[in-house]
């Protein structure tokens, strides 16, 4: 079992916030920030939606090159406060993004925002560390700086084959080794591990873009039977 994905994802973007503060190359977080209890989902948004990440995130631009249908379902992974995933339900008013998250207080906080902000067509799931529990198959499942938090994930990938929808997709968005931001090195997963253990649990690479200026974002599809 892993600790909640929010709140290691929390951690890796305070590493971030503080490397472009100080422009300098992340550190590793400093100690407090590892005991810290990860309560007041509303707090923690100010790292999440922090308008800077846009800079190098870009969020638009990755929804985009997914090249969606206006009413696809999609399923992101590791939600947080919705970084994501309040831009897809924007992006794809006729469709179902579920936001996925370990963590109930930042579902709770998911949920508010979807009243707050309007967005009927966000909703938010609580989920197993070891099981997205999806109420149905999606088009698109998304790994937005959360897959290097994910354990016994060849197994994980394989569960997930069952909520693919038959022409669905898996992306994976996370830091490059020699990414001047981002989580500690020995933290991170190389792109080629990333393949590999997806070949292994039956996905082959359908696309890989370079857009990213610290991340690799890889595209993968189940292999027919």
């Amino acid at each position: 079992m892993i600790a909640s994905w929010a709140r290691l994802r929390a951690i890796a973007l305070l590493g971030i916030a503080c490397a472009l503060s100080l422009g300098a190359a992340a550190q590793s977080p400093s100690p407090h920030t590892h005991q810290h209890g990860f309560h007041g989902a509303a707090e923690w948004a100010r790292v999440f939606d922090d308008p800077k990440r846009d800079e190098w995130q870009k969020p638009h631009q990755v929804i985009e090159s997914l090249a969606l249908e206006s009413g696809a379902v999609i399923a992101d992974i590791g939600a947080g406060t919705g970084y994501f995933s309040s831009r897809f339900a924007r992006m794809l008013p006729g469709g179902r993004i579920y936001a996925v998250d370990t963590e109930p207080d930042m579902v709770k906080y998911l949920a508010g925002r979807a009243q707050r902000e309007g967005l009927k067509n966000l909703r938010p799931l609580q989920a197993d560390p070891a099981d997205p529990r999806l109420p149905e198959t999606v088009d698109l499942v998304i790994f937005v700086d959360v897959y290097h938090h994910v354990e016994s994930r060849e197994a994980y990938l394989r569960r997930l084959r069952e909520s693919l929808r038959p022409a669905g997709r898996v992306a994976v968005i996370d830091f490059r080794i020699d990414a001047p931001i981002g989580p500690p090195p020995s933290g991170r997963i190389p792109p080629q591990r990333v393949k590999d253990e997806f070949r292994r649990a039956g996905y082959a690479l359908q696309r890989e873009h370079e857009f990213l200026p610290y991340q690799y974002f890889l595209i993968f599809e189940p292999v027919k039977p």
